[in-house]
């Protein structure tokens, strides 16, 4: 019998995963729209201010290994739940921080209770979907965290002459109780295969080896550097650097940024909704993820090398290079679904949360590392204009390696 479960339920799961991730991709971006206030309250230099954005990322990177393991063996309904709870206390300890050390190590615990918020529905997806609603699922998914970044904007300034970002983190800590409520209630409890429920020494065999078969194929190692520096650096720059580009670069007031954000997660929002119409129509066809990628990528290199060599004259156009920056570099997001999917079923939840891993511990080290490169820059006498478009430079060369390895590492999907 199929695995794949009943349309109209799968609409009800996918809702209820939906949620987790929209208020994890709301606590995730939230940092960029703060980060005006953050520095003038706390004093925070630019290195600080990516240690903060950073710390999350920190905390997700730290969980995704043991992630894995638990979702092919408990199910993306009992992991998904446990891990949210860390995200209440994360938002009620960021809401009640008194100090710089505080705030990130709040931060930290919001990126391990959200750590499961993608990988868990995707684990769930590979098991209960066609490859092509794989795709199309993904894609919705990354669409739905869009519009918690969307959200994350204006929405967000706003809120803060009102309530103050105190009570905004408090209140986040009660949506996202809300949405444990919904995946409790709509999605279905882990059921192994049959053939997973005989006992049989490969099987047994299979489990022992953990993370081995991911570690030994060269397919997961042709895309990690893409993941790396492409995926990684554009969540990097989407949660935090585009705020501060456009104040430092562009000239932007924190209003004008927060509307420059907001416009680039809603064109990230239709961009992610555009993929999810179009990626099953490419696997109809036969058109691989791999070869999208390899043709649309070189796009995001040319438009990060405009936004860099124009800087200042760029002006009140700065939002709309960014978002084109953006949405060019979307091509490589169907790296994550296509690894998972060149695994068998029961080794899916520790191939995504792997490849996640690569992921995050490059938003982590983009974010960071541009912050110090700014500082280093700065501290030699640059001006900070000039310090910021070497520090993008230097990440840019670095998108440019990343995909010249992807290019020429000839190894095939086995998928």
């Amino acid at each position: 019998m199929s695995p794949n479960l009943p349309t109209r339920q799968m609409v009800g799961v996918f809702l209820a995963f939906a949620s987790a991730y929209f208020f994890s991709n709301l606590i995730r971006a939230i940092t960029a729209t703060l980060s005006p206030t953050l520095t003038q309250e706390l004093a925070l230099s630019a290195q600080d201010l990516g240690l903060l954005a950073g710390g999350y990322f920190l905390g997700f990177s730290a969980t995704q290994l043991p992630l894995g393991k638990w979702l092919d063996r408990h199910g993306p309904k009992k992991v998904l739940l446990s891990f949210l709870v860390v995200a209440v206390l994360g938002c009620i300890a960021f809401a009640m921080a008194q100090s710089f050390m505080g705030l990130w190590l709040a931060r930290v615990l919001c990126g391990v209770g959200v750590s499961a918020c993608l990988m868990a529905p995707l684990t769930a997806y590979r098991r209960w979907m066609s490859p092509g609603a794989q795709l199309r699922a993904n894609s919705w998914m990354l669409m739905t965290g869009s519009l918690g970044m969307v959200s994350s904007t204006l929405p967000i300034q706003w809120l803060m002459p009102m309530v103050g970002w105190r009570a905004i983190f408090a209140g986040m800590a009660v949506l996202v109780v809300l949405s444990m409520v919904m995946i409790y209630l709509l999605v279905p409890v882990w059921a192994k295969p049959e053939s997973d429920a005989k006992d049989s020494p490969t099987k047994a065999v299979e489990s022992e080896e953990g993370y081995r078969p991911i570690w030994r194929s060269a397919y997961f190692w042709r895309m990690a550097p893409l993941g790396f520096f492409g995926y990684g650096g554009l969540v990097a720059l989407q949660t935090l650097w585009v705020a501060p580009w456009m104040t430092v670069v562009g000239g932007y007031s924190a209003m004008d940024a927060a509307t420059g954000l907001f416009g680039i997660n809603v064109a990230m929002l239709l961009t992610f909704w555009a993929w999810g119409l179009v990626t099953p129509h490419f696997a109809k066809r036969g058109i691989s993820a791999n070869q999208v990628i390899a043709w649309g990528q070189p796009l995001s290199f040319v438009v990060l090398a405009w936004i860099i060599v124009s800087g200042p004259q760029l002006g009140d156009n700065t939002a709309l290079a960014l978002s084109l920056f953006c949405i060019s570099s979307t091509f490589v997001s169907l790296a994550q679904p296509t690894v998972g999917m060149s695994f068998p079923p029961h080794l899916a939840g520790r191939a995504l949360s792997a490849y996640n891993l690569v992921i995050f511990v490059g938003v982590f080290v983009v974010q960071w590392g541009i912050g110090l490169g700014i500082d280093l820059f700065k501290s030699l006498g640059w001006p900070p204009v000039l310090a910021f478009q070497a520090a993008f430079s230097v990440f840019g060369l670095c998108l440019v390696l990343s995909y010249v390895y992807f290019h020429w590492a000839n190894r095939d999907n086995s998928a």
